[in-house]
């Protein structure tokens, strides 16, 4: 499947979308992320109207796509105008034209790594075969998402690292110190502002000086 090979995590998640579109009998489409905190981050949508009713979610911190994050079920809505669980998110799905909702959570194991969520403009628009399919599309998707953050994380880490030798080389040059004493005064500087070090070593090298 063509989800393993997007070059990051950008394009994972808009393949995914993509995808579901064409296999699944869905208007719109949208996945978010589980960050740190189990909160939620918008990944990719098909549509405004999906970031709208996401942002609306995170900001609450409830909704039918909050539970399948958290307790890593499946959420299915058939019908928005009539949704006791969440009136509030009824009210205002069914008035930005939303009938039906279904979101399956994107999970490695134990781990949650995000939520599929698919609408349907008309009550009732998702099948017995549609759930099917999304749960296999899920599987994928959770996989290949995972993939990329992994992906996206040793990027990260490898660029920190670059930063903090390039820091060190300055330091070591300006100070008349050697590695070990560059990088504990790296660390201190980090420690004693609650920087990350890779901010505190990227400060080094812009001004060539020690962050005041």
């Amino acid at each position: 499947m063509e989800l393993h090979s997007a070059p990051s995590m950008a394009d994972t998640v808009e393949t995914v979308l993509q995808f579901a579109l064409q296999a699944v009998t869905c208007s719109h489409a949208g996945i978010t992320l589980a960050v740190r905190g189990g909160r939620a981050e918008i990944g990719a949508v098909t549509d405004p109207v999906i970031e709208t009713i996401f942002q609306w979610q995170i900001d609450v911190a409830d909704g039918p796509m909050i539970v399948a994050l958290h307790d890593q079920e499946v959420v299915t809505v058939d019908d928005t105008t009539n949704e006791p669980r969440w009136p509030d998110w009824s009210t205002k799905v069914s008035e930005l034209g939303i009938g039906a909702a279904l979101h399956v959570p994107l999970a490695v194991g134990e781990r949650t790594v995000g939520v599929l969520s698919l609408y349907g403009d008309q009550p009732g628009a998702f099948g017995v075969d549609d759930l099917a399919v999304a749960h296999i599309l899920a599987r994928h998707a959770s996989i290949a998402v995972a993939e990329a953050r992994q992906e996206e994380t040793m990027a990260r880490a490898v660029d920190a690292r670059k930063l903090v030798g390039q820091a060190m080389g300055i330091l070591m040059m300006k100070f008349d110190v050697d590695g070990d004493r560059a990088f504990a005064i790296l660390k201190r500087y980090s420690q004693d502002n609650n920087r990350k070090l890779r901010d505190v070593a990227q400060e080094v090298i812009d001004t060539r000086k020690l962050p005041a």
